[in-house]
């Protein structure tokens, strides 16, 4: 388990760098609720950017991106709403998820990978 979290957190980590090479800006990295988790939170100009980041060295059973569920997607929606309400945010910043895959040396991000459904 120690292994797998130490990936995950490099994996992570390199991520983030891309991400800020391309002009995002941290705010705030593995932020925790009582609905879920969400590895990275940046700001993209105006932006609020919720990433979930997926790492795989094997590709046997699908890629880090198909490895995203529906259910895994409500986690990060709820938690996303919970970030937003704590900070006064929520319907006064425009946000998006994104999510980054990593499978050896090959990074894929995926801007607005998906969107939340109302109803």
């Amino acid at each position: 388990m120690a292994v797998r979290k130490k990936s995950g957190d490099l994996a992570e980590q390199k991520a983030c760098e891309f991400l800020q090479a391309r002009g995002l800006k941290l705010i705030m990295k593995n932020y925790r609720c009582i609905f879920g988790e969400i590895d990275l939170i940046m700001r993209d100009d105006h932006d609020i950017v919720f990433i979930e980041v997926r790492s795989r060295t094997n590709t046997d059973y699908g890629s880090p991106i198909e490895s995203i569920t529906k259910s895994k997607q409500k986690k990060i929606m709820g938690t996303s709403i919970h970030f937003l309400q704590q900070r006064n945010w929520l319907n006064k910043v425009n946000s998006r998820f994104d999510v980054v895959g990593i499978h050896k040396d090959n990074l894929e991000w995926i801007k607005d990978a998906f969107t939340v459904d109302i109803l």
